[in-house]
């Protein structure tokens, strides 16, 4: 059984809910985390959603945003004392563009401890990718793409899962015309909804580079995806969020629609 096991589903100004970061977990109960929030509440939300640590090999950041990548020099911490002590078996892979690669490594050489960067490039590895390169990580061939970002440069992919059904992950910008055949008739397709679309007057998604929930379903309409995910929401209606968001999305889209909260499992 494929799924995904949801870390965070918040923007980066959540206090309540984590930033939005997720596990992909394959068939043979083997981790790929993608991103890593924006500090140490990643490994408190490790231990709440009860995932040994020792067991993620595989991370992939898909851009510099401190919500996104911060969590990461954490898990690099324990993984590091992890290898210190024996109790990690095997590599950590990390898979990121060059610009974040550049940062990770500019930041384990001026941050930590002399010490605590003897595994660097011998059991820890930042892996550069490029835009539509394909890097079989786990029983997965990922295709990486740059979702040609208006802000920061900003990589997401698509893959096949073991049960032969597509997935995409498109970081946290609206998904780009440019982008329609490449994820088209997707499986299940991973979008960012910073608000409402009632809401945009009070949080202006788009100054911000952001979508709201109606736009990302059209969106996915337009492309024929069959399943909806929207995260990276505001926190603001509580346990409504779910509802809300769900609601607005069936106005514009066909398909079943995901709001996940924090710790939700999504069967894939």
């Amino acid at each position: 059984m494929e799924k995904i096991i949801v870390l965070g589903t918040g923007t980066a100004s959540v206090t309540e809910n984590f930033n939005t970061c997720f596990i992909l977990e394959n068939s043979k109960n083997e981790y790929l985390l993608v991103d890593t929030g924006g500090g140490n509440g990643i490994l408190r939300q490790f231990k709440k959603a009860n995932i040994d640590l020792n067991k993620i090999h595989n991370i992939f950041i898909s851009h510099k945003h401190i919500d996104h990548l911060y969590g990461l020099l954490w898990i690099y911490r324990f993984v590091d004392l992890a290898m210190q002590k024996g109790v990690y078996e095997g590599n950590l892979n990390i898979y990121c563009h060059d610009e974040v690669g550049n940062i990770v490594r500019d930041q384990i050489h001026t941050l930590l401890r002399k010490e605590q960067q003897q595994f660097i490039d011998k059991k820890i590895f930042i892996n550069i990718v490029e835009n539509h390169q394909k890097v079989k990580i786990l029983n997965y061939e990922l295709e990486f793409l740059d979702i040609i970002s208006k802000s920061d440069k900003q990589y997401g992919f698509k893959t096949v899962l073991n049960n032969g059904k597509t997935l995409a992950f498109l970081g946290d910008e609206p998904l780009d015309e440019r982008l329609y055949d490449d994820v088209r008739n997707i499986d299940y397709l991973l979008h960012e909804s910073f608000c409402l679309e009632t809401e945009s007057n009070k949080y202006k998604p788009r100054q911000k580079n952001h979508d709201t929930e109606k736009s990302a379903s059209i969106k996915a309409q337009n492309v024929g995806a069959k399943n909806l995910v929207l995260w990276h929401t505001q926190e603001n209606l509580g346990e409504k969020r779910k509802e809300e968001y769900v609601k607005e999305a069936k106005e514009n889209f066909n398909g079943n629609v995901y709001v996940p909260n924090d710790f939700d499992e999504i069967i894939l």
